[in-house]
């Protein structure tokens, strides 16, 4: 994890992203509109972490925002609930997140202050996995979806599903702002480089990614195009050849 990560704060037309480290390697997100004072945090696995955080800027959580239902992503739900947060989250995972106020699906959009948000449904990590799209901001919160150079695992979905949900997502403008939940790239830069060993932008990358994390910087967030030029799960030809690339990868 990058010691950098906690402290690291970018404004998008507006919005303010505070990445928050938790674990050994999760990104929980705060966002901040200053206009009206709203926050909201995606996928609060740890609760005493992002409280905090928005406490040091004086900030209140006023929504939780959900992108699957896996305990490193959810754990810290009711707890920032019981600090006066609402939860929202995929509908078709309401049954393993039991704290969820607002069910979403596909089509849905939610708002953190004046920044709108489509909600898409990605399937593939898990079945009800969605994404949140705040197009004019330019910025995507996809879970672990898609990574820096990498992709979920299939713990629940079939490649066909994963596939798509990726090519979904590279289908957004190229300068659209990634943010995925861990930092998995330099792991992934290098099953990238194993896996297309050729490839001079991937080897490229590999060397910068390799750089950041020697001095423990964060990776995250990424961009569509910058993954459009070196993740090979979204490169791939097919939904076939993007198995054979996800099964490589989890005993690599």
């Amino acid at each position: 994890m990058g010691v950098d990560a906690q402290h690291r704060q970018l404004v998008m037309q507006g919005l303010e992203i505070v990445a928050v480290p938790a674990f050994s390697d999760n990104y929980l997100w705060l966002l901040h509109d200053a206009a009206s004072g709203e926050t909201a945090v995606v996928d609060p696995g740890d609760a005493d972490a992002v409280l905090a955080a928005a406490d040091a800027r004086g900030w209140t959580i006023d929504k939780v925002l959900n992108t699957h239902w896996h305990p490193d992503h959810t754990g810290g739900n009711q707890a920032v609930k019981d600090a006066g947060a609402t939860v929202y989250g995929p509908a078709a995972e309401m049954a393993r997140i039991p704290t969820i106020d607002r069910p979403l699906k596909e089509g849905d959009r939610i708002s953190v202050g004046a920044h709108d948000a489509e909600v898409w449904e990605v399937p593939g990590h898990t079945l009800g996995h969605i994404a949140y799209i705040f197009r004019e901001a330019g910025v995507a919160f996809v879970g672990d979806t898609m990574f820096a150079m990498g992709c979920g695992r299939l713990f629940e979905g079939t490649a066909d599903q994963m596939y798509a949900s990726l090519r979904r997502l590279a289908d957004l403008s190229d300068d659209m702002q990634i943010y995925c939940a861990h930092e998995y790239t330099l792991s992934n830069a290098r099953f990238s480089a194993h896996a297309r060993p050729d490839d001079a932008a991937i080897a490229a990358r590999l060397a910068d990614v390799e750089a950041a994390r020697s001095q423990n910087l964060s990776t995250v967030p990424t961009t569509v195009a910058l993954e459009k030029a070196t993740n090979p799960f979204v490169r791939a030809a097919d939904a076939g050849e993007f198995a054979e690339l996800r099964r490589a990868k989890d005993h690599f």
